[in-house]
Formats: structure tokens, sequence, C-alpha cells
């Protein structure tokens, strides 16, 4: 009964292809700050943001009916109306894969992909590997991850090749590393250790994102409680680098130390029982079939309605994963093998 399932209508029938992309557009957003000025921490926005901010301006206030509708049941009119004004989905260009996956996403662009789970093989019932491709017509890959074997600590290895997940290899593009208890991760792209720094540290590796898990009153067992924590954007909307020295100036400590400078802050958006199904319920706009303690959207605080992630299952081993600015693939697909982590596993 507590697993967060998509709210009954939006889990069946026409929801499913009609409604898929509203749930990322900031329906709200014109009465509040642009979302993207959430994510801003260095430096005067630039001048040009006026006109970026136009395009999905349009689409909100068009999508506006549908949304307030989306958690009663359809009628025959919203499905034409979002079928009528529904644009096709951007079409993403992946030229460079490295470059890409570790690029922000476009504002206003929702980037929706697929992760698949294989089990196949020996070991693979305890160290899956995970891949991550574009949710489009061309299926087009993007990250492979796969847990270490020999490691003390839960640490996933995310690379550009889907047949090569070795630490030293050419593809390797980050890591996933969680704490002890499996409660708290830390992203890292891959750059170097500092024990191995250049002299000016600037190989050094970059923290990437930070998840917190919080345990509630039914452990893990009810709706999860996630704290993400991502470096923040600067005025030409490119990532602060945070490169910490050691593990007291990284993401986790900052956060904890409420030393909030260059770094964002964002929840999991809280799900509401529902007395019909007996469940939580989130409202993933089609893009999710099955219940599971897995799912979750993940929200900035002062604009619940701008979803910067949502994940989701759909299958036994297939999920959904959508992101938005300021997320890179590499972020959002390290935010969700962290929720596959063994700890918290608990379906």
């Amino acid at each position: 009964p507590c697993l967060l399932c998509p709210p009954p209508p939006a889990a069946t029938g026409s929801d499913e292809e009609d409604d898929s992309d509203s749930s990322t557009k900031p329906i709200r957003s014109e009465k509040k700050k642009n979302p993207v000025s959430l994510f801003q921490t260095g430096g005067d926005p630039p001048k040009e943001k006026k006109t970026k901010k136009k395009a999905p301006k349009a689409t909100e206030s068009e999508e506006e009916t549908p949304e307030k509708n989306s958690n009663r049941k359809g009628k025959g009119k919203k499905s034409k109306k979002a079928k009528e004004e529904r644009p096709p989905s951007p079409v993403i260009e992946v030229d460079n894969l490295e470059e890409f996956v570790l690029q922000p996403a476009p504002q206003g662009v929702t980037i929706k992909c697929r992760v698949t789970r294989d089990k196949k093989g020996m070991d693979r019932g305890l160290y899956p590997t995970y891949y991550l491709h574009l949710d489009n017509d061309k299926k087009v890959f993007l990250l492979a991850g796969r847990k270490r074997k020999k490691s003390k600590t839960s640490n996933y290895l995310i690379s550009i090749d889907p047949t090569d997940l070795s630490r030293g290899g050419e593809n390797f593009i980050g890591k996933l590393r969680s704490n002890l208890m499996g409660t708290k991760f830390t992203v890292f792209d891959n750059g170097a250790n500092p024990d191995r720094a250049n002299a000016d540290w600037s190989n050094v590796r970059q923290e990437l994102s930070a998840v917190v898990y919080e345990t509630n009153v039914l452990g893990f067992k009810g709706p999860r409680k996630m704290t993400v924590i991502i470096p923040g954007m600067n005025a030409d909307h490119e990532r602060v680098p945070i490169r910490p020295r050691n593990d007291n100036d990284g993401l986790l400590m900052r956060w904890q130390n409420r030393n909030m400078d260059n770094v964002i802050e964002l929840h999991n958006k809280a799900p509401v029982w529902n007395d019909e199904t007996q469940s939580y319920v989130l409202n993933f706009h089609g893009r999710v079939t099955h219940a599971s303690v897995k799912n979750f959207q993940i929200v900035h605080s002062s604009d619940p309605d701008y979803i910067v992630m949502q994940f989701g299952r759909v299958a036994d081993d297939a999920f959904t994963m959508d992101y938005n600015y300021p997320l890179c693939a590499v972020q959002a697909f390290a935010i969700a093998l962290s929720s596959f982590d063994g700890k918290l596993a608990c379906e």
C-alpha cells in the first residue's frame, strides 16, 4: 500500500501518450521566477536570458488545462487538445557522446531516457549492468553503469561504452560512491583523485552531485525521502566546478555544514495518499506505469511544479528517466543508480 504509483487515470489509457510532456513544464512559473534562475549561484544573469524564456512559456500556457485536470478522470476533450498541441519530442543530437552526457539539458527541453537493467550471467544478479538510452525512435545509447565487485562500499562505474566498464579505460566518465551505511552517495566525474592531482589541481575530479536518503517512520518501507545536492550554475549557465581537495570539502560536507555557496539543494516531491487505491501517488503523466518504491520526482522547493528529474518503473527491468536543466545525463543516471542500491532496495 505504500508504493509510489501513478494516479489511476494517468496509469492507463490515453494519458500515457498524450500527457507525457506536461509534467516537466513549469506550469505556474509566469508568476514565479523563471525556473532557470533558481539554479544560478554565481554572477549576474546574462542579458539574452529573456529571449530564451519565450519558447517554453508558450507551451506552458497552452498546456495549463490538461495539467489542472490531470488527477481527475480524463475527459475526451483533454486528449484531443493535447494531441493537437503537443509538439513531437525535440530531436536531440548526440554528436559527441562524452560532451553530451556532461552537458546540462538545454533550457525548456526535457530529455527523456530509458534505463534497462541486465541481470543475465553468473554474477549479474548481484552486479547487474544498467544501460541508459534516449527514449526516442533511434534509442541512442548514452551510458552504462555497474557496481564494482571488490569495493568496501557501493561503488558504481559509469561508462560511455556499453562493453567497457573498466576504471582505467578511456570510456570511464564518472562514478557513484556510497557511504558505509548506503544512505549517502557522491557522484564524481572522471578526473583524478586529489591524492594524485597535478600541482595546479587542474585535473582533480569534480563532484557532480550528492544524494542523501532519510529513513522515515516506516524505515525504508514507506515513501523515501531524498535530498539531492548539485553544484550551482554560473551566469553563462555552466556548472560551477566543485573540486574538493579532501573529503571534508565535498558537496555532502558543505551541505551538512550549511555552507551553500554555489550549491543547490533539491528534494523528492512528496507523494499524496490516495484513499481509492490505498497507496501513495505522484502524477508522472503517463511516463510511469508500475508502482514502485523507486519511483520519484526531484524538485526545487521554490518551484515544485518544475520537475528537475523523474524516474519510475515501466516493466520489471525497465524504467523511464527524464531530466531537465540544470542536470546532465551523468548526474541523472547516477541519482537513478543510487536508488537501486542494495540497502535501499525493498520492493
